[in-house]
C-alpha cells in the first residue's frame, strides 16, 4: 500500500460511513411518498449507474472491453448480491424501525468473517467465536424488542405469533440484506485486486440495476407517476450512500480485507439512530440499545480476530 492510500484510508472510510448512515432516512422519506420499496431500490442503483456511466465510458471503456469471462461473471454475481441486499433491506424498513433494521443489516462483517475461512483462507479465533455468540444474543434481544412490551415485567407474545409479527419479518429481511452484502464484499475483494475502481463499480452497479429493474417490472411496479420529492430522495440515495459510501468501500477493498472494510459499517447504526431520533422522532427502546451493543461488540470481536 502506498503512503497516499495509507493516509487517505481512515478519512475515506469515515466519510463513507457518514454517507451510508443517511440511507435509511432518505428511504423512509421516499416510502412516506408512497414509493414501493422495490421501486426505491431499483431507481437508486439505476440513478447511480447513469451518473457514473459518462466517466466509465469516456475514460475506462478500453479496460471495460478487456474484462475476462471470469471477471465478467464475478462482477455479475457481485451485482446480483448487491441487488438482493437493497431489495431485502429497503423492504425491511416498511416493517421494523430504522435502528433495528440498520443494526441487523450491519451484521455483514460477522458473516464475512464466517465465510472467509472457506473463500478467503482466513480462520476464526476463539475470540471471534465468542463474538459470534454475542452477536446472535444481541440479534435475539433486538428481535424481541419490537415485539415485546415492558409494563413492570417483560411481556412477549407466543413464539408462533412472534415469528408472524411485522417487526420480526422486517428484522429477518434486514438480516437477509446482511447475507447478500457479505457476498458482494467478498467478491469485491477478489475482483478489485485485478480491476480499477470505475470499471468495477460500473459493471457491478449496472448489473444490480438491471436485476432490480427486472424484478420491479415483473412484480407489477412502475418507476413513473411519483411526486417530484420522491425522485429527489431517491437521487440523494444514489448520490450520497451509493456513489460516495459504497464506492469508497469498493475503493478500500483494493487495500484492505473484506472483513476490515465491512467492519467500518459499524458506525452506521449510530449515525442512523441519531438521524432517526432528530428527523423521524424515532427513539430506540432500551432493549434495542442493549441488543445493539451486544451485536456491535460481537461483530467487532469476530472481525478483529478473524
Amino acid at each position: 500500500m502506498d503512503s497516499r492510500a495509507r493516509f487517505l484510508l481512515p478519512l475515506a472510510l469515515i466519510a463513507a460511513t457518514l454517507a451510508v448512515s443517511t440511507s435509511s432516512i432518505f428511504i423512509r422519506f421516499a416510502q412516506a411518498d408512497n414509493a414501493p420499496s422495490l421501486v426505491i431500490a431499483a431507481l437508486r442503483i439505476a440513478f447511480a449507474t447513469i451518473l457514473i456511466a459518462p466517466v466509465a465510458i469516456a475514460r475506462h471503456w478500453d479496460e471495460i472491453k478487456r474484462f475476462s469471462r471470469r471477471e465478467l461473471l464475478l462482477g455479475i454475481a457481485s451485482g446480483i448480491f448487491l441487488a438482493a441486499h437493497f431489495a431485502a433491506w429497503i423492504t425491511s424498513l416498511e416493517y421494523t424501525g430504522v435502528t433495528s433494521s440498520v443494526v441487523f443489516v450491519t451484521t455483514g462483517p460477522l458473516w464475512v468473517a464466517l465465510i472467509s475461512p472457506l473463500l478467503l483462507k482466513d480462520h476464526l479465533s476463539r475470540r471471534a467465536v465468542m463474538g459470534l455468540a454475542l452477536a446472535v444474543l444481541g440479534g435475539t434481544i433486538i428481535g424481541l424488542s419490537d415485539a415485546c412490551a415492558w409494563n413492570g415485567r417483560l411481556a412477549c407474545p407466543a413464539f408462533g405469533d412472534l415469528l408472524k409479527g411485522r417487526a420480526m419479518w422486517g428484522n429477518f429481511l434486514a438480516l437477509m440484506g446482511a447475507w447478500a452484502v457479505s457476498g458482494y464484499l467478498i467478491i469485491g475483494r477478489k475482483l478489485r485486486a485485478e480491476t480499477s475502481l470505475v470499471p468495477y463499480i460500473f459493471l457491478v452497479y449496472g448489473m444490480a440495476a438491471v436485476a432490480l429493474v427486472l424484478v420491479m417490472l415483473v412484480t407489477g411496479n412502475t418507476p413513473f407517476g411519483y411526486k417530484p420529492s420522491t425522485y429527489g430522495w431517491i437521487f440523494l440515495l444514489a448520490a450520497l450512500p451509493q456513489l460516495i459510501g459504497h464506492t469508497t468501500y469498493n475503493w478500500a477493498l483494493k487495500y484492505l480485507t473484506a472483513t476490515l472494510v465491512a467492519v467500518t459499517a459499524l458506525g452506521e447504526p449510530i449515525g442512523s439512530a441519531i438521524l432517526a431520533f432528530f428527523i423521524l422522532n424515532e427513539t430506540p427502546s432500551l432493549m434495542t440499545i442493549v441488543g445493539g451493543i451486544f451485536i456491535l461488540t460481537g461483530i467487532f470481536l469476530t472481525s478483529k480476530n478473524s
